[in-house]
């Protein structure tokens, strides 16, 4: 979501046209809307939603290596995972998952819903707040994940965080695992279609697959 000034002849709804024949194919306007002067993309949003995919099979896949985090050692516990980020819901300091070069005053923040939700071998972790610190999300999700692969337990997970035990966060999760959802405001901005969900949910069949009958000769 970006906010820009402009003047000229060019009505909002026809901005995304206009941008798309001249950007890369790896960006795309999805819609535009004008707002009233005051508006800021960053400061008038009340919540920004993260989604993080991690692979959990043993095996690569090719198809979601560039979306997720592949974790082949074992599998996760994600009934323990989902308890760490529960017990984070509400507002406090999160020192121990802010990167440093931040420029904020501050590293309180308000988580205002998690979920995580397994398929099959795709494990997808959402997290929603009214603001994040610098690199907070790929941190969290580096322990969450040593969490689930019990390399510590949930005592020592919720005591790094609640005493900003910042040395003891080591790893965090790479990049191409995570995806901002979208970004919400106290009214609408866009239809729903076009800013709610940016990132397809994966999904994986893990039934056998089908038999295919041998081509006729006519076919």
């Amino acid at each position: 979501m970006v906010h820009f000034d402009a003047t000229g002849p060019i009505p909002a709804d026809r901005w995304p046209a206009a941008l798309n024949g001249r950007l890369p194919p790896s960006i795309r306007v999805l819609a535009a809307s004008e707002r009233p002067l005051n508006w800021h993309a960053c400061f008038s949003a009340t919540y920004r939603r993260y989604r993080y995919t991690v692979y959990n099979g043993r095996s690569p896949n090719l198809f979601l290596a560039p979306f997720s985090w592949h974790r082949y050692s074992q599998r996760l516990d994600e009934n323990r995972m989902l308890a760490a980020l529960v017990g984070m819901l509400g507002t406090h300091d999160f020192a121990a998952f802010q990167r440093a070069g931040s420029s904020r005053r501050h590293a309180r923040t308000t988580i205002q819903e998690v979920s995580l939700d397994r398929d099959g071998d795709v494990v997808t972790v959402e997290i929603q707040a009214s603001g994040f610190l610098y690199g907070m999300v790929r941190l969290v999700l580096g322990q969450l994940v040593a969490l689930g692969e019990n390399r510590f337990s949930l005592e020592q997970f919720e005591r790094r965080w609640r005493t900003g035990a910042r040395a003891e966060v080591k790893e965090a999760a790479p990049p191409q695992g995570l995806c901002l959802l979208r970004v919400g405001y106290p009214e609408p901005v866009f239809p729903k279609g076009a800013w709610y969900d940016c990132q397809p949910r994966f999904r994986l069949r893990s039934q056998d697959p089908p038999e295919f009958s041998p081509l006729s000769p006519n076919t």
